[in-house]
């Protein structure tokens, strides 16, 4: 795929959604962080019927470890993994308030240090709580970049790394959200909506439906 067809496919999905953003419910760094930290294997309607009630009771550092990691699992239970989750959520906010003044750093390194975070979450975060033109990979945006061959890659971690390469700086900053949502209602697993795509004309998938 080459540069003037990427280019038109962001143009395209920018015209869509110009002010795109995730689908979890936040209101503060820290909250998206919980929330994302919960939402590995989870969907983001599940994990946000949790973190409703458990940000109404708790939605600081503080306050979250002060429930205990029973208290916690109360509130989460319903989300997958989450006698793991509850674990590392009650591990971070004790770091966020012993090393970071309760805050939610701004750096990489830092974020990826935490019980539970892994380059996806940390790249969330840097996105969309700080504005970092940084991409996470997720199911998602892997199966669009190799369908498409916006991106295509052997691992998320290539794909990432071609993203960063290809993605002109204009659309960094909002096309991990872009591909996500395109991957979640469009360009689906089992069978793509090929029909409804805006992109369908410079999409290089093979395999195209009528749908």
């Amino acid at each position: 795929m080459n540069a003037d067809k990427r280019h038109e496919i962001f143009t395209r999905l920018r015209a869509e959604n110009p002010n795109p953003t995730t689908e979890l419910n936040y209101n503060s760094p820290f909250e998206l962080l919980i929330a994302v930290l919960l939402s590995a294997q989870a969907t983001d309607v599940g994990v946000n019927k949790a973190t409703g009630p458990l940000f109404a009771a708790a939605n600081t550092p503080e306050a979250i470890y002060k429930l205990g990691i029973d208290g916690l699992k109360e509130y989460i239970k319903t989300i997958g993994l989450f006698n793991t989750k509850a674990v590392n959520a009650h591990k971070t906010c004790k770091i966020l308030m012993d090393d970071f003044n309760s805050k939610v750093p701004e750096d990489r390194a830092a974020l990826e240090a935490l019980p539970g975070v892994g380059r996806k979450t940390a790249n969330v975060v840097l996105n969309t709580a700080f504005g970092h033109p940084t991409i996470a990979v997720d199911t998602h945006i892997y199966r669009v970049s190799n369908r498409t061959k916006i991106a295509p890659g052997k691992n998320v971690r290539e794909v990432e790394d071609k993203l960063i390469k290809f993605v002109p700086a204009e659309f960094k900053v909002d096309v991990h959200h872009w591909l996500i949502l395109h991957g979640r209602y469009v360009c689906v697993a089992r069978k793509p909506r090929c029909g409804s795509c805006s992109i369908e004309d410079l999409c290089e998938f093979k395999d195209k439906t009528d749908d």
